[in-house]
């Protein structure tokens, strides 16, 4: 019996055996047939120096009759032998791409899994693997397209190169293929690209430079706004070759400290922040040698005729800007029906020189004036009371109404204050909170058509505590805007631009506004097509109902009231446009630091933000500054689109009185006393005499109301005992 056991055993173990001799010949088989699937019509890796045949993606404007800008068009390369290239820069690239090129066999197996390892600790995907012959066989052969496919026939290629060709050839190859940017392929045309001078003659930094921009040569450009970036990767790279053992300590300073001077940007390229912002979306979607070889075209929203003339608008003016101290300026012109953008501006001259001398190199927001920084798209500012707007809209959602009255007095918001509003900080060390009007003025009871039309801060504040901060940031995220993110901070100085925003969000934000209550993003690209005109992909955007169409056309009817502004700006204000139904709002933040101008008509809308990069602040407000610029073209618009009003809105009647301004004679109670801020169209309050707001607003009308030697004060009691004050009739 154990005889026939182990003949069984030994059975079990022949048959276990081969199943596992099928498996294994079964998956080489499969290997061997993936290669040959992959790799039967691969190129052969020969002939190097010859350039690929590209076809540049081309940016149009709306038309398709402007190109804007011809991606990798016009091709710089130059050839050149290996010795003619700086030892300085083959060691720099050796240390950045690939310190084991002269080790490995085409595939760095220890790289790779250092760089696994790395991503791992660090929990990312920034570490590479990839050695300097797949970068070679990628930029000529493939793409940067992440696939199974594209990566067996890179190694397999890669290995056949490395076969056949020494390491010199291939490296040679190498430096004289890759892109740097700005159209120079090889390290050549990019030396006289960027540093006016031989491949030959590179210094020690001027390599570590050219180095730093492979990866991502349009991300890390110098005359783009990542020049920080592109030196701070330098530094690294200088770092990685005195680890290496390529220079020394003494010759790493020197270099770090060596100041980089690059020749000036020669690619054509018209509208070029607006091009640049294109761009981005391209390279993200696309990549940058998808761009190089395929021949898109890419047709967008851009308006060429409206772009030059805002141009030279701000051009004209930035004499008059520099003597009111603001240095730079930024337009977005979109149509609010579509979302296109008709022309973006993200700096007054994306061409000229940032100042101060040297500023650009200690990163963003460090200059006066940055050219290649785009306010428009990438900065965040505080927007002042054109964020006003967004408040009021949130409280006519509440049941508010444009009659509704406010009180224009003296108060504090901080119930543990002073209430008379003369603390700075309440006894925990908090700040206290007692805004005034720009002119310093307390105008007593006023209506909310006024407080929006004088940009009256404390009415204002008020409303949006009666509105609620929750229920605002909801308003504006329905609108569009992303940046208001960080909700735990934000307090009442939110209506008074208390939060960063972004003007091209702002602009469409507004355009809610001029389409009577639909939001739809903004649209920089019409469509895209292919060499032979194929759609690849077309703008599909439809627009969402944010806003009750009555609500807009609140809104509408008072920021378009010329007569009721005159009161704060003159007749004839840069917000005037005679014969024209136009909406706008100023916005001005804390020492002038940010003006901004935001005004529509039914068809168009235009923001304006006027300043300095380094947020240093100016000498006027967005009246002074940006009106003007604001105003001549939005006069262009006016008078090259048809004539549209804007729509009235409908009478309100069916709200409670306090609420429609209908009050007792000579009441000089606060709204607090009359409706729950939480459901104003409900019941009155049981007890307002419990809330320490109710307190506060009523003690700063009963303050204004006694040094205006009026009556009917109202007796209050502070219900905090913390700060005891009694204010009555006869103090």
């Amino acid at each position: 019996m154990k005889f026939i056991s182990n003949l069984k055993k030994k059975g079990i173990w022949k048959t276990i055996a081969k199943y596992l001799a099928f498996s294994f010949l079964g998956g080489c088989f499969l290997v061997l047939a993936l290669l040959v699937y992959y790799t039967w019509d691969l190129p052969q890796p020969e002939k190097f120096t010859e350039t690929p045949f590209i076809q540049s993606t081309k940016i149009y404007d709306s038309t398709g009759k402007v190109l804007l800008y011809d991606i990798y068009g016009e091709e710089k390369r130059e050839i050149v032998s290996f010795d003619k290239i700086s030892d300085n820069l083959k060691h720099a690239v050796l240390s950045a791409e690939d310190s084991r090129f002269y080790q490995h066999g085409g595939i760095d197996m220890e790289g790779i899994f250092r760089a696994i390892l790395i991503d791992l600790k660090l929990q990312s995907k920034s570490q590479g693997g990839s050695t300097i012959t797949q970068q070679l066989i990628r930029s000529v052969y493939l793409t940067n397209q992440k696939s199974i496919a594209r990566k067996i026939r890179e190694i397999v290629l890669s290995i056949e190169l490395e076969g056949k060709y020494s390491k010199d050839q291939i490296f040679d190859w190498y430096l004289n293929e890759i892109p740097f940017g700005e159209n120079a392929y090889g390290s050549e045309a990019a030396s006289q690209t960027y540093f006016n001078k031989p491949a030959s003659d590179l210094s020690l930094a001027q390599a570590a430079t050219l180095t730093a921009l492979i990866p991502a040569p349009s991300f890390y450009s110098p005359y783009g706004p990542n020049k920080a970036e592109l030196f701070k990767r330098k530094n690294i790279i200088l770092e990685k070759m005195q680890k290496l053992g390529y220079i020394t300590d003494k010759q790493l300073q020197d270099a770090k400290n060596e100041k980089i001077t690059f020749s000036e940007s020669t690619s054509p390229i018209k509208a070029p922040d607006f091009v640049m912002y294109v761009k981005k979306y391209l390279d993200n979607k696309y990549g940058e040698d998808y761009l190089r070889e395929k021949g898109l075209r890419v047709y967008t929203t851009l308006n060429y005729d409206i772009q030059q003339y805002a141009e030279q608008v701000i051009k004209d003016a930035d004499a008059h800007n520099k003597s009111k101290g603001a240095n730079n300026v930024a337009m977005v012109v979109l149509n609010p029906k579509t979302g296109g953008i008709l022309a973006l501006i993200g700096s007054k001259d994306y061409f000229s020189k940032s100042y101060p001398d040297g500023c650009d190199e200690k990163g963003p927001g460090n200059c006066l004036f940055d050219p290649k920084y785009d306010v428009a798209t990438m900065g965040t500012r505080q927007p002042g009371s054109s964020f006003k707007p967004f408040v009021y809209a949130t409280a006519f959602k509440k049941g508010y109404t444009a009659d509704t009255i406010l009180w224009d007095v003296k108060t504090e918001f901080n119930p543990n204050c002073d209430p008379n509003g003369d603390a700075t900080v309440d006894q925990n060390g908090n700040n206290c909170y007692n805004p005034q009007d720009a002119d310093g003025k307390y105008r007593g009871p006023v209506t909310v058509r006024t407080a929006l039309d004088f940009s009256l801060n404390i009415p204002s504040v008020k409303l949006l505590y009666l509105s609620g901060i929750k229920d605002v940031l909801k308003t504006t995220k329905d609108f569009g805007i992303t940046t208001l993110t960080d909700t735990s901070n934000y307090g009442l100085s939110l209506v008074l631009g208390g939060g960063d925003v972004n003007l091209l969000e702002m602009t469409s934000a507004y355009g809610v506004f001029a389409t009577e209550g639909n939001y739809i993003p903004p649209v920089s690209i019409l469509k895209i097509t292919d060499s032979d005109g194929n759609i690849l992909e077309q703008n599909n955007e439809q627009p969402t109902k944010v806003l009750d169409t009555q609500i807009a056309r609140q809104i509408n009817n008072i920021l378009s009231d010329n007569n009721a502004r005159a009161g704060l700006f003159g007749a004839n204000s840069p917000l005037y446009l005679p014969g024209y139904q136009v909406a706008a709002k100023t916005g001005t933040t804390q020492n002038m630091v940010d003006g901004w101008t935001m005004g529509y008509i039914p068809s168009a809308v235009v923001g304006v933000w006027t300043g300095n990069n380094d947020s240093s602040p100016t000498h006027d407000e967005g009246i002074g500054i940006a009106s003007p610029m604001w105003n001549k073209v939005m006069q262009k618009l006016v008078t090259t689109n048809s004539v549209e009003n804007f729509t009235a809105p409908d009478p309100i009647t069916n709200k409670s009185p306090v609420l429609l301004g209908q009050l007792p004679k000579d009441d000089t109670h606060t709204i607090l006393y009359y409706v729950d801020k939480n459901n104003p169209t409900g019941s009155q309050p049981q007890d307002p005499t419990t809330d320490s707001q109710y307190f506060m607003w009523q003690t700063g009308i009963n303050n204004w109301l006694i040094s205006n030697q009026k009556t009917n004060i109202i007796p209050v009691t502070n219900p905090n005992p913390q700060t005891p004050v009694i204010i009555s009739p006869g103090d």
